[in-house]
């Protein structure tokens, strides 16, 4: 017997596929109550926005897509404030090694912590406020979700354990911090310097005056800090116990909240110093805050919606809000920056951290780059720098993304860095072993990266993730031949094009699917298709959701399915066959073997479009998009991390009506956006507005300027023109 889901899909009714009332499915966060200002002001993005969206954690075996024996992702964000692209994070921290730092159904809070991102690391210098008795092992608060607020530029939580109520928020270096104490309660600060998300090797801290203290920690940066507070200190003592060593502050009694302003440097006490000075040290708490929500505002509001519900609009504002958080700025306000090599340099720009770009290269740089184009600027020239210290543009876990990324910054019209030193490094990544694609000599010669025979391999077993390696190295070859192109090296555009086909060699026709090959050329036995791994035949995924990546030539791919008719049947087994109830982490949240909650197989429902059912790939966005953000029992999961906002892009994108099917090049695939009309203001360009008529799932003509396109791609030059798109379904 099918299931609903089945029917549904292949009958294309999708009425009921839309309500979140659905067996197996949640609803997402609810409306609420504007932020801030009266009842009857207009609401402003930050008013929709929601950062605890995706601080949840899955329990529930129908949203995972297994029964759980342990944490399962919801999306791993932090809740805390920070403004766009900051180099402070500051937030809350519930437990470390785990994320942000943050989990909602956690119930004690350890202290305030000043980076984050989403993954394992970071978490740098945490503040506790404390009264009372405590120790080096014992001083975490207990805290309740009902006395717990979250803005953007602004998080306030009251700590039950000492009755102080927490106010934070934050400039791009600095952080305020503002806590009210119960009368007559001493006020103290646990610096707990040990800790953080990763190993921390030394850390210091010290009274420099009677208001300000100063000090370092060194993890995997090393991180300075320049603090004032409004009372003096009295002094700098420690706590001891099971080894540890914690400093806690005691400051002079006085009326009014405990205030503390405190600026961040990755190169020097004396620039954290300065950095304070010019961003925060003559400003109020509230005069910080309104700052923040501000900038903000004026960010999220380059895209505006109408229509909808109150529900879309709440997902989509927190989704748009949390696109714009990481690459995290690491220079000052002097231009400052300590490189990747350890020097202190100055080069005139800002520089940033290196984007998730295995995860984000797909959606969210793209975004960026519409945005923020000064921000993606920064950033491509950022890597450059760190290149240039290596040899080799970097890339972040897997492939070698940094190629799609700068490519397709480049095509849509972002040139203003070293474009020719980036593709002499992308070229090198390319070319040389030893650099940024592992086994790059193998690939090369075979035209595909082998996998080893091991007999019985499992989820955890490591190995070369050789197809995987194989289908993306082969998309970065025709990013890095957009460049070549771009260039004028004609003999280089050649080699690497010739090379772009290579996602062939892994295509076994026997069994339809991307598969693992021996270096003698035999496929790997003991194939099971369902079943996912981490770092073997694929990089966490399974031969499902491998195995329709190959956006550089669709129509090739088209090929191996033997046509339209044979990719629209592997295209509808895919998303019916069910999950078999396997548990792995970062693999979550199935329509069928589709997965929502990894990237690999993001782009994948477009395929339908190639098979000529544009339709049936609308049902399966329009339920991620119900579905899938806002799920579990608070509302407030994803329905896997959110990797620095791939995830919250990948919403944001296909809510509006257009998506980065092919990253590297300057054009986006159209579908049925979630709101009647949409007003895109992208970089300095004209405002770009998008209109939705009619209510059904098939596009039936679009108009890009008032001119009909006979496909379903967007140039990203009309979008920059402010041409008016007008989206017909039935």
């Amino acid at each position: 017997m099918k299931s609903p889901l089945i029917v549904l899909l292949l009958s294309l009714n999708v009425s009921a596929l839309a309500q979140p009332s659905q067996p197996g499915f949640r609803s997402a966060i609810q409306p609420s109550q504007p932020a801030t200002g009266s009842a009857t002001r207009a609401l402003r993005p930050t008013d929709w926005v929601n950062p605890l969206l995706g601080t949840a954690t899955l329990w529930d075996s129908a949203d995972i897509g297994y029964k759980p024996t342990h944490r399962t992702w919801g999306a791993e964000v932090f809740p805390g404030s920070s403004v766009p692209n900051a180099m402070v994070q500051l937030s809350p921290v519930t437990q470390f090694h785990s994320g942000s730092g943050y989990q909602y159904e956690d119930t004690l809070i350890h202290g305030f912590i000043h980076t984050s991102k989403g993954h394992w690391n970071l978490g740098y210098v945490p503040f506790m406020p404390v009264t009372g008795q405590v120790s080096a092992t014992d001083y975490a608060s207990r805290y309740h979700h009902e006395r717990e607020t979250a803005h953007p530029g602004y998080y306030q939580v009251y700590l039950d354990r000492y009755g102080i109520n927490a106010e934070l928020t934050s400039t791009l270096r600095c952080a305020y911090h503002r806590y009210t104490f119960k009368n007559g309660d001493a006020a103290e600060l646990v610096a707990d310097l040990a800790q953080s998300n990763e190993r921390v090797r030394s850390w210091s801290i010290q009274r420099e005056s009677g208001h300000s203290f100063t000090g370092f920690q060194q993890a995997g940066e090393k991180i300075y800090f320049y603090a004032v507070s409004n009372r003096s200190i009295v002094s700098i003592d420690s706590l001891t116990g099971d080894g540890k060593i914690v400093p806690i502050l005691h400051f002079a009694d006085a009326a009014g909240p405990l205030e503390l302003k405190i600026g961040f440097s990755f190169v020097s006490i004396e620039n954290a110093k300065n950095n304070l000075k010019a961003e925060m040290l003559s400003k109020t708490f509230s005069q910080t805050r309104a700052a923040a929500t501000n900038t903000w505002n004026q960010l999220l509001s380059k895209v505006q919606v109408t229509g909808g519900t109150d529900r879309d609009r709440r997902i989509f504002y927190s989704c748009l809000y949390r696109s714009f958080l990481w690459p995290a700025l690491r220079s000052d306000v002097n231009g400052d920056f300590t490189d990747l090599g350890g020097k202190v340099v100055n080069k005139g720009f800002n520089y940033y951290t290196e984007p998730s770009l295995w995860d984000d290269y797909r959606n969210k740089l793209e975004l960026l780059g519409l945005l923020s184009p000064k921000v993606t600027t920064d950033v491509i020239r950022s890597l450059i720098d760190k290149g240039q210290v290596t040899g080799f543009m970097p890339t972040f876990f897997h492939g070698d993304h940094a190629s799609a990324f700068i490519a397709g910054a480049y095509s849509r019209g972002l040139k203003d860095y070293d474009v020719k030193e980036a593709y002499r490094l992308l070229l090198r990544n390319a070319t040389v072993e030893g650099g940024t694609r592992p086994y790059i000599s193998e690939y090369n010669d075979k035209g595909y990266v082998s996998t080893p025979d091991i007999a019985h391999p499992v989820i955890e077993t490591k190995a070369k993730a050789g197809v995987t390696k194989t289908l993306e190295y082969a998309y970065d070859d025709y990013a890095v031949a957009q460049l070549a192109k771009a260039l004028g090296d004609t003999a280089n555009y050649r080699m690497l094009m010739g090379r772009t086909g290579n996602y062939k060699n892994v295509f076994d026709p026997t069994t339809r699917f991307m598969r693992g090959r021996l270096a003698n050329g035999d496929w790997v036995g003991h194939f099971d298709p369902e079943y996912p791994y981490y770092e073997y035949m694929y990089r966490e995924a399974n031969a499902w959701q491998s195995s329709f990546f190959a956006p550089q030539d669709v129509q090739g791919l088209v090929a191996l399915y033997g046509g339209k008719e044979g990719l629209e049947n592997k295209l509808d087994s895919l998303f019916t066959l069910p999950w078999d109830g396997v548990e792995a982490y970062n693999i979550s949240g199935f329509i069928g073997q589709y997965c929502q909650g990894n990237q690999p197989d993001h782009s994948v429902p477009f395929m339908y479009y190639f098979a000529g059912k544009q339709e049936k790939a609308q049902v399966i966005l329009d339920s991620i998009l119900h579905h899938f953000y806002g799920m579990g029992k608070e509302h407030l999961a994803y329905a896997g991390m959110d990797d620095a906002g791939e995830m919250s892009s990948w919403y944001v994108f296909n809510a509006i009506g257009f998506y980065t099917f092919s990253p590297a090049d300057p054009k986006y695939i159209v579908s049925v956006p979630l709101f009647q009309k949409i007003t895109f203001q992208a970089g300095n360009g004209k405002p770009f507005t998008i209109i939705r008529k009619g209510t059904g799932k098939k596009i039936v003509d679009i108009t890009v300027g008032g001119k009909k396109i006979g496909d379903y791609m967007l140039e990203d030059s009309a979008i920059k023109a402010g041409l008016p798109m007008v989206i017909r379904t039935q």
